[in-house]
């Protein structure tokens, strides 16, 4: 699904601006309660136009954004979203300066594609699966696999700490190699685990050393019990060696892709 590269933009604001969450179906209802950026919280709101809707709050144009507070309530609203109704995610930090500006620079002019990928979207929702390495586990399994790293750790066993240094360097690489091979081997397996009951899944880069998988998929909403199931049989077969969780339903970044990203 593409995305309309600007429109992640930062506008320039003298008095007034306006803050950009996703688009959503015209027809949705805001929760009186819900808020998003902001100290305090402001309170959100909707900008309709055509099929289509914005889903804003007010900020203040002197007001810096990026907080640790402000990306929690800026993904907490997409996720609590998606959970409901089809969204397209803005990344954190599109601003413009006005509602009316919301409409004719961002809706207006991307209607179509947005209103197209909505209808994609429908009944669907983004999963995370994230799995990690049980440590202990995968340091035994290396060491029984690779007759060198068990020699390079009984010899730094026995040397003096300056002299085991090349000898650690060298267990070091071996190791993260093998965590290397073990994480695509790992991360396959759960690409043919999921795959019959996903529409779409993509592979995230590891965001830790012992990652051994992370990816997102895209599942319709009748299948999310599947989805459930396929990941816990893997998560019983690996009890020992990797431990699986799954994040979702969250907004569905990792399945947007920008013009400019598409290299358009």
């Amino acid at each position: 699904m593409r995305f309309p590269a600007r429109a992640g933009r930062r506008a320039d604001m003298d008095q007034s601006a306006t803050y950009i969450y996703g688009v959503v179906p015209q027809d949705i209802e805001v929760d009186a309660e819900a808020t998003g950026v902001g100290d305090p919280p402001a309170p959100i709101t909707s900008i309709r136009h055509g099929k289509i809707a914005a889903l804003v709050s007010d900020v203040s144009p002197g007001r810096p954004l990026g907080t640790p507070k402000d990306l929690y309530a800026h993904e907490q609203l997409l996720n609590a979203t998606a959970a409901e109704v089809p969204v397209l995610p803005i990344r954190f930090g599109a601003v413009l300066a006005s509602r009316e500006a919301v409409v004719e620079e961002f809706l207006a002019p991307y209607h179509d594609e947005f209103a197209a990928a909505l209808t994609e979207l429908e009944g669907r929702s983004q999963f995370v699966i994230k799995g990690r390495f049980v440590e202990e586990t995968v340091l035994g399994e290396i060491l029984a696999e690779n007759p060198e790293a068990a020699q390079l750790r009984e010899e730094i066993s026995t040397l003096p700490e300056d002299a085991a240094r090349d000898h650690r360097i060298r267990l070091g690489e071996i190791i993260n190699q093998s965590i290397e091979a073990k994480r695509d081997a790992d991360t396959a397996a759960m690409w043919d685990q999921v795959e019959p009951v996903t529409v779409m899944q993509t592979v995230r880069p590891p965001s830790h050393e012992l990652d051994a998988v992370h990816m997102a998929v895209l599942v319709e909403n009748t299948r999310q019990d599947d989805l459930d199931r396929a990941v816990e049989d893997l998560a019983r077969k690996w009890a020992d060696q990797v431990t699986l969780s799954l994040f979702g339903p969250m907004a569905p970044y990792d399945f947007i892709v920008s013009q400019e990203q598409d290299g358009e």
